[in-house]
C-alpha cells in the first residue's frame, strides 16, 4: 500500500532531513511559545523510527501536518495515512487532520475527530464516561477563580489545563492541600494557558497505564503497567507531571517507575481491562490508545485520562508506555506499528 505518515516535528530536534520537510509554518505563533509548547510534538528520531517500521512493507511518504497539509495530501492521495499528527493549535487540532482526511475520503489510522477532541477535554470526557457510570475522580471544570467559592470536592486535589497532554502545565504545585493553593493554581491555569482549569480529587490508590491495540470483539489490552514513585527525589509528589516526564526522567538518568507487566491478582487485572475495554468502546476509540488509571481509596479503579494519539519513542532506554507495553506483549516496536495499520487496514476493508 500506498501510506502517507502525517506528524509534527519538534523545533530543533535532532536527525533533521531538509528533503523531508519545506515547511516554513512548522510551529505555531512564537509569541505564544513557553516552556512545554511542544511537548506533543515528536522528534525527527521518532518520525524516521515510525518511517522505517512502515517501510518494511509499504511505501511510505511523509506529510508534515502543516498549513500546506490539505493540499498536500489531496494530490498525494494515499491509500492510506498512518498519522501522528498532534495537530497546530487548539483545542481541536488533534482532530484536524483526521478531519482533513475525512473530507478527502482518505483512511487513516486512529480515532475519528469527534473522538480525538472528545477525548483532548477532560472535562467533556468524564462527563461521558460519568454518564454512563464509569468511574472517574469527582471535578470541575473552572473557568475563573471566583467560581472556586463553593465548590464540594475534598482535598487534596489536581489541577491541570483542561486541554493538554504530555503533562503539559502539571507541575509538583498542581497538588494542592488547600484554597489559597488551589486558588493560586487555577489562576497559572487560566493565565498561561488561556483555558479552562480541571480540578478533580487525587485518588491515594496505586496507578496504571494501560495500553490497547486493535477495534470491536478483537481489540486487546496490552500487559498492564504500574507507576511507582518511590525513585522520585524528595519534595516531588506522586504525580507524573511534566517535571517528571520530560526533566527528571531522560535516557541518561532513567527514572525506574515503571513495572510491566504489573504485579496484580487477576481479580484486579480483570478490572482494570473491562473498566479500559468500557471506555475505548464508550469514546468510540479505533486501531490504539493508552488509558490512565489510578484506584480510589477502596481499590476501584478510575479512569484519569484516555489518549487515542499515544507516545512511541523508539528507544527502549526512553520511558514510553506503549512501546514498553507492547515489547512485555513480545512485539518489537516496527511489528507494534504494523499491527495499528493492519487494524486501520481491516477497519477500512482495504
Amino acid at each position: 500500500m500506498s501510506v502517507a505518515l502525517t506528524f509534527n516535528v519538534k523545533p530543533g530536534s535532532t536527525s533533521f532531513d531538509p528533503s523531508l520537510s519545506s515547511s516554513t509554518d512548522s510551529s505555531p505563533d512564537s509569541n505564544t511559545h513557553d516552556n512545554d509548547i511542544y511537548a506533543e510534538w515528536d522528534t525527527w528520531e521518532t518520525i524516521h523510527a515510525v518511517e522505517t517500521a512502515l517501510k518494511q512493507k509499504h511505501d511510505v511518504t511523509l506529510v508534515e501536518a502543516n498549513h500546506d497539509a490539505f493540499d498536500t495530501l489531496k494530490k498525494l492521495r494515499p491509500d492510506i495515512v498512518f498519522n501522528i499528527a498532534e495537530g497546530f493549535a487548539g483545542i481541536s487540532r488533534e482532530a484536524q487532520i483526521p478531519a482533513m482526511l475525512d473530507m478527502l475520503t482518505i483512511p487513516y489510522t486512529g480515532s475519528d475527530p469527534l473522538t480525538l477532541a472528545t477525548t483532548l477535554d477532560k472535562a467533556r470526557t468524564k462527563e461521558i464516561l460519568s454518564y454512563y457510570n464509569v468511574p472517574t475522580p469527582k471535578f470541575l471544570e473552572v473557568t475563573s477563580v471566583e467560581y472556586l467559592k463553593n465548590h464540594k470536592l475534598r482535598f487534596p486535589l489536581v489541577v491541570k489545563p483542561i486541554g493538554e497532554g504530555s503533562g503539559k502545565g502539571i507541575y509538583s504545585s498542581s497538588l494542592v492541600n488547600d484554597a489559597d493553593a488551589l486558588a493560586k493554581e487555577v489562576s497559572r491555569v487560566l493565565n498561561e494557558y488561556n483555558q479552562s482549569a480541571l480540578v478533580e480529587e487525587f485518588l491515594p490508590g496505586r496507578e496504571f497505564t494501560v495500553a490497547i491495540l486493535g477495534n470491536n470483539g478483537s481489540a486487546q489490552v496490552l500487559p498492564i503497567i504500574e507507576i511507582t514513585y518511590e525513585s522520585f527525589p524528595e519534595g516531588f509528589v506522586p504525580l507524573y507531571s511534566y517535571e517528571a516526564k520530560w526533566i527528571l526522567d531522560s535516557k541518561e538518568n532513567q527514572l525506574d517507575i515503571y513495572k510491566c507487566p504489573a504485579a496484580i491478582d487477576a481479580k484486579l487485572e480483570a478490572s482494570i481491562k473491562k473498566i479500559c475495554l468500557d471506555t475505548y468502546k464508550i469514546l468510540r476509540c479505533k486501531d490504539w490508545s493508552r488509558i490512565d488509571i489510578r484506584l480510589d481509596k477502596d481499590g476501584v479503579p478510575n479512569i484519569i485520562e484516555i489518549n487515542p494519539l499515544p507516545g512511541i519513542l523508539p528507544d527502549p532506554k526512553d520511558n514510553s508506555c506503549y512501546p514498553k507495553a507492547a515489547r512485555t506483549a513480545g512485539m518489537d516496536y516496527n511489528t507494534m506499528l504494523l499491527s495499528v495499520l493492519e487494524a486501520a487496514r481491516k477497519r477500512y476493508n482495504i
